[in-house]
């Protein structure tokens, strides 16, 4: 064990405020001295890197130590971002927002946070209570603020944490993009390298905002869609997930004049052990068992699944062709529903245009050209699709949906559940359902299928080496089908998106998609496919999916 990484470890005890964290890493540091080859381990775990503040900001297990989320690092952090808004607007105190969710920690981060921003003489604005991510993404907007931060880890694990940060004037209130991650890191490690956080300047003058900020965000949300008389008698099922989702939602269901749901009560409370759910995420297989079980009693419509900081919206329907009578519509399907609800609202208005992720849906570009309007492909994540110029929706397939650019900036899966309640109101007028608007989408737009083939590893060089092998020795078909161009994201043209992303598009005009996961151990690509019905779009993605498999086993 070096003398060096133990001096690291106790240095950080010295500095930390929380007594759970400091004892943890106490006991581990005594076992690593004595010998342990575990606590050694661990030490060189927790403190042979650093949790890297990124464009999503900082995200991670909760503990002791740089490369966990903590007090320290959020403080260091916190600081930093200070530091940084301090030379951004070097003729003022900046303002900044700051919310938090019902995770671990989240409001003890989100008080850290709000008592240095007012030490470094920022003006900070603290949410009343927990809030979902989408009110404080609001609240950037409608207070005028310079910066938020939002103390969340969205629909990660439970034992993590995070800590997302946005950027208001210029940037609209959208997520930080480069090279204001670059610059805010960089006076992050000067915070850190100084080594006290207890040296910093802290401050209880910090305030508190007021209700009206919560209100506002409803009224704007409620005004998303109003419900239609065909509303009365609607029966469906709401489940927060165990997050922060259902205050807020249910107000905004009653102001919008919708039935109030039949809810999921095991999952309606923040709850930061998520004690029903193996992974608090809607995609994740069970996660919706219990709204599937609660949708069968009472003969629901439809189910609408916030994910636990309600930034994300989850829809199913019922549907007897698969087990247990009720399925998840995927991300896309719920991007293209939307999609072209926008798109008919839009069509006339000069340059306005639908954006998604490129790992996205392609109809969203037939629904844009059909009505005229301009179309963006962006990298995925939203800090890209929210920048898209004349934009009056978004969509990402992982279940993120952005329905009201001009009062929230970021996904919003309590505004998407709204605009969905809307269009299920509508299709009630006459006598027609989610699943038939499918099938209208299909007839009208053309039949868009889509699947994903995820490879989770446990060594990541496995990821570069197939990424390094499909780049020297590219492939000419996949799943029986000729590839017709190839397109390598690493040398995009300028202005292009760019990436670590393949892009293959085949002879029968279907697409393949391989990029490396931002945020787990995975490589994940993308396919998709257009047919002249339902089932053959279905057919052909089934092919592809087998196709990728093959072409992954002989690459890893």
């Amino acid at each position: 064990m070096s003398e060096e990484r133990l001096a690291q470890a106790r240095a950080w005890m010295r500095q930390d405020p929380d007594h759970e964290t400091r004892d943890e890493l106490a006991g581990i540091v005594t076992r690593a001295a004595s010998g342990d080859e575990t606590a050694i381990a661990e030490l060189d775990d927790r403190f042979g890197s650093r949790l890297a503040f990124g464009t999503a900001g900082l995200r991670g297990e909760l503990g002791a130590g740089s490369n966990r989320m903590n007090r320290v690092l959020v403080a260091q952090a916190a600081a930093g971002f200070a530091a940084y808004l301090r030379e951004r607007t070097p003729d003022r105190a900046p303002v900044v927002v700051v919310g938090y969710d019902g995770r671990r920690n989240s409001r003890v981060f989100a008080a850290d946070s709000a008592e240095l921003f007012a030490g470094a003489g920022l003006r900070a604005i603290l949410l009343p209570r927990l809030l979902p991510t989408p009110v404080l993404a609001f609240a950037v907007r409608h207070l005028g603020a310079d910066a938020g931060v939002m103390v969340t880890a969205s629909h990660n694990p439970p034992n993590d944490n995070g800590y997302k940060v946005y950027l208001g004037g210029p940037d609209g209130g959208s997520q930080i993009v480069s090279p204001a991650d670059a610059e805010i890191a960089a006076h992050i490690q000067r915070i850190a390298d100084a080594g006290d956080i207890g040296a910093l300047p802290r401050s209880d003058a910090y305030e508190t905002a007021g209700e009206d900020v919560v209100s506002a965000y409803v009224t704007a949300t409620a005004a998303v869609s109003p419900a239609p008389p065909s509303a009365s008698g609607m029966r469906w099922v709401y489940t927060a997930m165990h997050g922060v989702g259902w205050e807020t939602f249910s107000r905004i269901v009653t102001a919008a004049g919708y039935p109030q749901p039949m809810v999921v009560s095991e999952q309606l409370s923040p709850d930061a052990t998520f004690r029903t759910v193996s992974f608090p995420n809607p995609e994740e297989p069970g996660a919706m068992d219990l709204a599937f079980a609660r949708a069968r009693r009472v003969q629901a419509d439809f189910i609408l699944a916030n994910d636990p900081d309600a930034d994300r919206l989850a829809v199913a329907i019922p549907d007897a062709s698969v087990e247990g009578g009720w399925r998840r519509l995927t991300g896309n399907e719920v991007g293209l529903l939307l999609g072209a609800r926008a798109a008919r609202a839009a069509e006339g208005a000069p340059d306005a245009s639908l954006a998604c992720s490129l790992v996205s849906s392609p109809g969203l570009g037939a629904i844009a050209a059909h009505h005229g309007l301009g179309f963006h492909e962006t990298l995925t994540g939203f800090k890209w699709i929210s920048r898209a110029p004349g934009m009056v929706f978004g969509f990402e397939e992982a279940l993120g949906y952005l329905v009201n650019p001009d009062t929230v900036r970021d996904k919003d899966g309590i505004s998407a559940a709204v605009a969905v309640l809307g269009l299920a109101a509508e299709a009630r007028e006459r006598d027609a359902t989610i699943a038939d608007l499918l099938t209208e989408l299909g007839d009208r737009y053309g039949h868009f299928a889509s699947g994903q083939v995820s490879v989770r590893v446990d060594d990541l060089a496995v990821i570069s080496d197939v990424m390094l092998s499909l780049r020297t020795l590219p492939p000419t078909q996949i799943g029986g089908r000729a590839i017709a161009s190839a397109e390598d994201l690493l040398q995009a043209a300028p202005g292009a998106p760019s990436g670590d992303v393949l892009r293959y598009r085949l002879a029968d005009g279907s697409r393949v998609i391989v990029r490396p996961s931002g945020t787990e151990p995975k490589l994940k690509v993308y396919i998709d496919a257009k047919g002249d019905s339902a089932e053959g779009a279905a057919s052909a993605v089934a092919e592809l999916e087998a196709g990728v498999r093959a072409l992954l086993g002989e690459r890893s």
